[in-house]
């Protein structure tokens, strides 16, 4: 692996961005995932998801500003966004720890998880008078995974599935949770003395490829149906989650 002060690897940092901005541009998920999944093999996770902060930021911030119907979902979704901002401040200690295989090993149990997701044919529905107490939960739930591994999934994904939300209420909801848990994973990392200047700016300049990725993804989806790219999506993740998994028992 080259080193962390070589051109290459700064090329494979941005064609990690590049491919993470795509595949949030088609699915309208996934940049977290693939940070993780791909970085987080090659450097600390923890430095992986503070390279990811502000990408994740803007990416999410272009999703919501895209999308009718702002207040409406976020009244929807707020406390369950509450729960994220609590479990990631909690379990961040996790990832920012010094036994970065254990961090690795969750990273990789997580991905399999969400990559299975993919393939169930359950038609999930969350009934409204659920909501009330689920959703903190699944916030929490969720929160506690991001700040553990970088990745805010599960189950908040699949929870946001169930809701019953139209298209563009989806295209929306898939953008909030995210974007609160990076805020909230940023905040931490900060404080750990992780997320610095030179952190952070590289963060700033990861943002370019990521939108660039994002800007193609988008108009790939215009112009194609998603559900192959869909498959594909979540048999990468599996193998990687695998292969993140396998390396603690290499």
């Amino acid at each position: 692996m080259p080193g962390a002060d070589s051109p290459t690897f700064y090329l494979i940092v941005a064609a990690v961005f590049v491919l993470a901005g795509f595949v949030k541009g088609v699915v309208s998920i996934g940049l977290p995932t693939i940070v993780m999944g791909l970085l987080g093999a090659i450097v600390p996770p923890a430095q992986a998801a503070a390279l990811m902060v502000i990408p994740s930021v803007a990416t999410n911030i272009w999703q919501i500003a895209a999308g009718p119907r702002f207040l409406a979902v976020l009244r929807r979704l707020w406390t369950m966004l509450a729960g994220i901002c609590v479990g990631t401040w909690f379990a961040s200690g996790f990832l920012t720890g010094a036994n970065v295989e254990q961090t690795r090993l969750a990273l990789g149990v997580v991905l399999v998880l969400y990559g299975c997701t993919g393939f169930t044919r359950f038609n999930w529905r969350v009934p409204p008078r659920a909501e009330r107490w689920l959703a903190p939960v699944v916030g929490v739930l969720t929160g506690l995974l991001a700040g553990a591994t970088g990745v805010p999934v599960l189950p908040a994904v699949p929870y946001i599935q169930a809701l019953g939300l139209n298209r563009d209420e989806l295209f929306l909801a898939l953008a909030f949770s995210p974007l609160i848990s990076a805020i909230a994973l940023g905040a931490s990392l900060a404080s750990a003395g992780v997320l610095g200047l030179t952190i952070a700016g590289a963060s700033l300049l990861a943002m370019v490829p990521a939108l660039v990725g994002m800007y193609f993804g988008q108009w790939l989806r215009m112009r194609t149906s998603d559900t192959a790219f869909r498959k594909v999506f979540f048999i990468g993740l599996i193998a990687l989650g695998a292969y993140l998994a396998a390396r603690n028992f290499g």
